[in-house]
């Protein structure tokens, strides 16, 4: 019989399949590897560009930022405008109330009847003056409750006094008064 030795042939074929499987297993590894590559790149790139959108929010974040700043500093500048006017207000109001308050006054004097002193501020007016008589000073507090200028008229003191043989009523008298918008007269 005649004997081969096959054991060149076995050794050849085992090397030919480890050669075979060396390929395949660096196939596989430069695979992964660029599949590796594919998703690292993909992930920075999704990194990236959520980076992008954040710096972009907070860019517009900070215009915000500035608007609201403007909007509170033109706030400010309406409040003080705003408390401006209302001191002009008060100014026009206490210009034109104490020229209505006098004519009130003028109005609510009876005949015989003198008006010494006048005050008025702070809410409150104290007069002095004379009468002919008692009756003539409880009419000038009656004519003043009925003014809308005038309420709470309250009589301090009253005195009879005697001037060149002729009696007279010394009178002091508090009240407070009313800031009333006048009617315009057409």
């Amino acid at each position: 019989m005649i004997r081969i030795n096959l054991l060149p042939v076995k050794a050849a074929q085992k090397k030919e399949m480890l050669q075979g499987q060396m390929i395949v297993v660096a196939l596989a590894m430069i695979a992964t590897l660029g599949l590796c590559a594919a998703a690292y790149m993909y992930v920075a790139g999704e990194v990236e560009e959520r980076q992008a959108r954040i710096d972009q929010k907070q860019a517009q974040i900070q215009q915000l930022k500035k608007k609201i700043g403007e909007v509170n500093q033109f706030k400010k500048r309406q409040q003080a405008l705003r408390a401006k006017l209302d001191v002009l207000d008060q100014l026009k109001a206490s210009r034109v109330g104490p020229l209505y308050l006098l004519d009130a006054l003028y109005e609510a004097l009876p005949e015989k009847l003198w008006l010494i002193k006048f005050q008025e501020g702070s809410g409150r007016a104290s007069m002095s003056g004379i009468g002919v008589n008692e009756e003539t000073v409880a009419q000038f507090m009656r004519n003043l409750e009925e003014s809308a200028f005038f309420s709470g008229v309250e009589l301090k003191v009253t005195k009879q006094i005697v001037q060149d043989q002729i009696k007279f009523q010394q009178f002091d008298l508090s009240c407070k008064t009313v800031k009333v918008k006048p009617e315009k007269k057409k």
